[in-house]
């Protein structure tokens, strides 16, 4: 979301008009003469790494915390909805994993060009280690994440089993992700961060609901 410009870059803006106006006057333009552009403000938006949209420069420790912690945590969504299409041909379930890896996927880029141009670290996200990979780091003290157990018994199950559990665990892990997007309503600044964290709580508590409507039907 670009923020409203700043007195000092209308400023610039116009006096670079002015230049050219002058320029046009006489058919030339005095280049030796021609002052070097105004360096853009600190708070104006800056381009995402690889040509992406626009990064709102302000932003504050809780807008980091949370594009860092959602980042491991759509991970750990990813990584469950990557083991349906093995271990399912429940066409609800798979319908559902793919909606969230396709939804989720973006907004890990997101929040991975946030962070490079904010200069905030981008490693360390791997979710593995809670779910029971080869990493060393453990991420299961985070909202909704599973543990290593979890995700052995999950990778473990197939047919009706695993539907039961991948939903049941979906849905704990939702749960997580709407918390931490509340704590980003409460307390981050960024604006662009703050319009993700209200779509994640929006668009997962739908999930949450049609996941208990599934789970329901199963039995």
């Amino acid at each position: 979301m670009p923020t409203r410009p700043t007195p000092a870059r209308l400023a610039a803006v116009a006096a670079a008009a002015v230049l050219g106006l002058a320029a046009c006057g006489d058919g030339t333009a005095d280049t030796a003469s021609t002052p070097p552009p105004a360096a853009a403000p600190a708070d104006s938006p800056t381009e995402q790494p690889g040509g992406g949209a626009t990064v709102d420069a302000e932003h504050g420790d809780a807008d980091v915390e949370f594009a860092q912690a959602m980042l491991v945590h759509h991970e750990g969504a990813v990584e469950m909805a990557q083991l349906a299409p093995s271990r399912t041909e429940d066409p609800e379930v798979l319908d559902l994993a793919s909606r969230i890896e396709a939804a989720q996927q973006p907004e890990m880029e997101l929040m991975r060009g946030w962070l490079q141009a904010w200069g905030a670290e981008t490693g360390g996200t791997d979710p593995h280690g809670a779910h029971g990979g080869g990493s060393s780091t453990d991420h299961s003290s985070m909202p909704g994440m599973m543990t290593p157990e979890q995700m052995t018994q999950l990778r473990e199950a197939s047919g009706a089993e695993f539907d039961r559990m991948f939903l049941e665990m979906m849905v704990e892990h939702h749960e997580g992700a709407v918390e931490m997007a509340e704590t980003q309503l409460r307390e981050g600044t960024n604006p662009q961060a703050l319009v993700l964290a209200e779509e994640i709580g929006t668009s997962q508590t739908a999930e949450i609901e049609e996941m208990r409507q599934l789970l329901a039907a199963r039995g």
